[in-house]
């Protein structure tokens, strides 16, 4: 992933087991603020998610290592409580990936989000992961290196990590990523997210985003 813009401040803290993590319950309206890692690929695909006019979805990637992204999570969601006129965000996620990060360091930062009211979508190695189990399911270590390549075979035609429509694309297929995600956890009795290759929690957000979305279909 990019690594350009640089926010002071470093913090440490090891992740929570998230098989049993609940879902909160629905509010009439909800300010969801993303926060990612990768400066194109998460933010486009949370972006494309369709909802209805009172959830408010707004994700952003800033390129900087998991520590420093729990930082600027923290100082947006502070700062949107201080501004007048603006209202507060009800979920503030944080989206990141292992990569090469040190251990401690990925684990810290899940550990220092939770600590702070902050919710975590992790992948180990990288969030191609997550596209990838709209296919199949895998739970062998694989090189981030060959995620493209293999999205490329799987989808017959180049995987692009700018795509806007990676969301369009793989969304008839999103039901079975969600199955797999969960059953990839399964595999990991004692969560372990810096040593857990591959695995991913990214599946929990969808899910959040998944609630609105379907009760705007019944309506």
């Amino acid at each position: 992933m990019a690594r350009k813009r640089k926010p002071s401040g470093h913090r440490k803290g090891g992740g929570k087991g998230y098989r049993t993590r609940s879902i909160s319950k629905r509010s009439p309206g909800e300010r969801f603020l993303i926060v990612c890692e990768g400066e194109t690929t998460e933010p486009n695909y949370f972006n494309s998610f369709r909802l209805p006019g009172l959830i408010h979805v707004h994700a952003e990637g800033f390129g900087v290592s998991p520590p420093q992204l729990v930082e600027v999570a923290l100082n947006m969601k502070r700062n949107s409580s201080r501004n007048r006129g603006h209202e507060q965000f009800d979920q503030v996620w944080c989206v990141f990936d292992r990569d090469d990060w040190l251990a401690s360091d990925f684990n810290s930062a899940i550990r220092q989000a939770e600590n702070k009211g902050l919710k975590v979508a992790y992948s180990n190695q990288a969030f191609e992961l997550w596209y990838l189990l709209h296919f199949h399911f895998y739970n062998s270590p694989m090189s981030r290196k060959d995620y493209e390549s293999k999205l490329s075979e799987l989808m017959d035609s180049p995987y692009n990590k700018n795509s806007w429509d990676m969301y369009d694309q793989l969304r008839s297929q999103q039901s079975m990523a969600i199955k797999y995600a969960r059953r990839l956890l399964e595999v990991y009795p004692k969560p372990r997210p810096a040593l857990d290759n591959p695995s991913t929690t990214v599946h929990i957000l969808v899910e959040e985003l998944n609630r609105f979305m379907l009760e705007n279909r019944k309506n």
